[in-house]
């Protein structure tokens, strides 16, 4: 189920998509053109949508903008920060690395540095088959004590590998730990409504404390160069459609499984 979780929504997703149809072109060209034709159409359609700036941006602050956080936060239990943002110490890395998502743990750290919650709590584990290593969770302590997060407070639950485990292992941390709700949910902007929703429905008292935003109010078109580059097709453009899709098709299965 892990494997096809993560195997089936590329299949759908613009990329994917687009290679099916060209293939699908390809193999029918000779015996049945006019179906090749409009294979190819719908591919190259579905391309130009996906990688335009326009439709990125709408897509992504459509997600990230639901939580936009507020000037203050409250004080908390507890930080909890989602993992997917660092990767292992494998040769030739010299330390632990971060990637996009990184900034959770470096918000929640710089949180906690500034006396929003007691508690530091790091969640997630690691595929074994997609690198391994140790877990995110071991990961983000060590960066967070890199950062001058004291050790004693840090709490790590490294076993889970999706975020409705996030939620159901850190609701147990947090009970058996006697810790006081509310508490701060650090997460990616883009996965903020799909994880706030699943912690709620566990129980737990959860304040939304977003990061790593794709897309801020300064990316928003305001000179005619700009807005025509905006126009063309882009790599990047095209990975943050990608995210945001795959995003809103987690929200409808986890709806659907009734996780939310």
């Amino acid at each position: 189920m892990l494997l096809l979780s993560k195997l089936l929504p590329n299949l759908v997703l613009p990329l994917g998509l687009t290679c099916l149809l060209l293939f699908l072109a390809l193999y029918g060209f000779w015996k049945h053109p006019r179906g090749a034709r409009i294979c190819l159409a719908l591919g190259l359609t579905i391309l130009l949508f996906s990688s335009n700036q326009w439709v990125a941006t709408m897509l992504v602050s459509s997600l990230e903008f639901q939580y936009a956080q507020e000037p203050r936060l409250p004080r908390a239990g507890a930080i909890i920060v989602l993992g997917g943002g660092t990767k292992p110490p494998h040769p030739p890395r010299p330390w632990i690395e971060v990637g996009e998502g990184g900034d959770r743990i470096l918000y929640g750290s710089w949180l906690y540095k500034r006396g929003y919650a007691p508690y530091l709590i790091v969640s997630g584990g690691r595929i074994s088959w997609l690198g391994g290593g140790q877990s995110e969770a071991a990961d983000m302590a060590e960066i967070a004590r890199e950062m001058g997060v004291p050790a004693a407070a840090i709490l790590q639950e490294p076993d889970s590998l999706n975020t409705h485990e996030n939620a159901i292992n850190v609701a147990q941390l947090i009970g058996g730990k006697h810790i006081s709700e509310p508490v701060l949910l650090v997460t990616s902007a883009l996965h903020m409504p799909r994880a706030l929703a699943i912690f709620r429905h566990q129980g737990i008292k959860v304040i939304p404390a977003p990061t790593d935003f794709h897309i801020t109010f300064a990316d928003y078109p305001q000179r005619l160069e700009t807005i025509l580059l905006d126009l063309l097709p882009s790599s990047q453009s095209l990975s943050l459609t990608t995210l945001a899709l795959r995003e809103y098709m987690g929200l409808g299965v986890y709806w659907l499984r009734g996780w939310l």
